[in-house]
């Protein structure tokens, strides 16, 4: 499902217009993201899952293209685990 599907079914379900439903899909992204910026590195959503902020340490790579050895800074990332009930 893309966003745009994802938009037009939340303003179908819940009776508004599709620009009303953006603001509340955008909402919902900016309280997870605003969560995991001050709750420190999870925001649990009890039935649907759980998003959790995770450092990804600094590696070796490899370019693919010419094989040559890289090196890949450490960066934080997002993960999510879906609840039991969702899947």
């Amino acid at each position: 499902m893309t966003k745009a599907e994802m938009i037009e079914k939340i303003a179908k379900d819940a009776g508004i217009s599709k620009t009303a439903a953006a603001k509340a899909y955008g909402s919902f992204l900016d309280g997870i993201k605003g969560g995991l910026k001050t709750r420190g590195s999870k925001v649990n959503i009890f039935g649907f899952g759980t998003f959790k902020k995770v450092y990804r340490k600094t590696r070796k790579g490899r370019n693919p293209q010419t094989g040559e050895q890289i090196k890949i800074k450490g960066r934080n990332a997002v993960t999510f685990k879906a609840s039991k009930n969702l899947v």
